[in-house]
């Protein structure tokens, strides 16, 4: 998947991947697209798919841009001339982190004019629309939910003792004396599943020593 707004070309209606699923969800005619700083483009038609939202030119049909619900971090009605001035839906958009493609071709400017769109506003001729279309994108955020790949680094270490239990036999007797407390699993990093779990029976070790001596004498040294 490629972040970020992007640039079509297209034969009026835009494609759509039904083999993957993809499926139209709102046809929205009558609306300008704002892309960043970019200047207002109009008249469009707005097409929302349940993958991408794509607006095409109404005067230039093979003109139009799109950008994954993937690539959308953020999208709200705004209504505040302050902001904006006209009603619009507003949302933020991710990017692509710079290259060092310094290609001179038209195309390649355009592009990279596009690579730097993190806003995007689309103004439907009749602003009582704008409800509709929010809602639609709330439903479409929701059948593209972020990967959180974060989650899945940040618990690559985390084990389970009774997952240790083979490889420390030995030791049997310290781990299964409270089997619920599962921290969670492994991906492969034995090394430091090991060394904790060396801790744990050390410390149990070293209680029961303690025991052993006040049990010995009455006191403790």
């Amino acid at each position: 998947m490629v972040l970020g707004v992007r640039e079509i070309h297209c034969s009026g209606e835009p494609v759509l991947d039904n083999e993957n699923g993809e499926e139209l969800m709102r046809v929205q005619p009558g609306t300008d697209i704002v892309l960043g700083n970019l200047p207002r483009e109009s008249p469009g038609t707005l097409y929302i798919t349940t993958k991408q939202v794509i607006w095409v030119s109404d005067v230039d049909k093979t003109k139009g841009y799109a950008v994954d619900f993937l690539s959308i971090s953020l999208h709200a009605v705004s209504t505040d001339p302050e902001a904006y001035p006209l009603p619009c839906l507003y949302t933020q958009i991710d990017i692509e982190e710079a290259d060092d493609d310094h290609s001179d071709s038209e195309s390649n400017h355009i592009q990279q004019d596009l690579s730097n769109v993190t806003e995007m506003r689309l103004i439907p001729s009749d602003p009582t629309q704008l409800d509709t279309l929010f809602s639609i994108f709330c439903q479409c955020a929701e059948l593209n939910p972020e990967p959180n790949d974060e989650e899945v680094e940040e618990h690559d270490w985390i084990f389970s003792a009774d997952q240790m239990v083979d490889e420390e036999a030995e030791d049997e007797c310290y781990i299964a004396h409270n089997p619920a407390n599962s921290i969670g699993q492994s991906n492969g990093n034995h090394d430091l599943a090991r060394t904790i779990l060396e801790l744990q029976i050390n410390d149990r070790r070293f209680e029961d020593a303690e025991e052993m001596e006040d049990n010995g004498d009455g006191t403790h040294h």
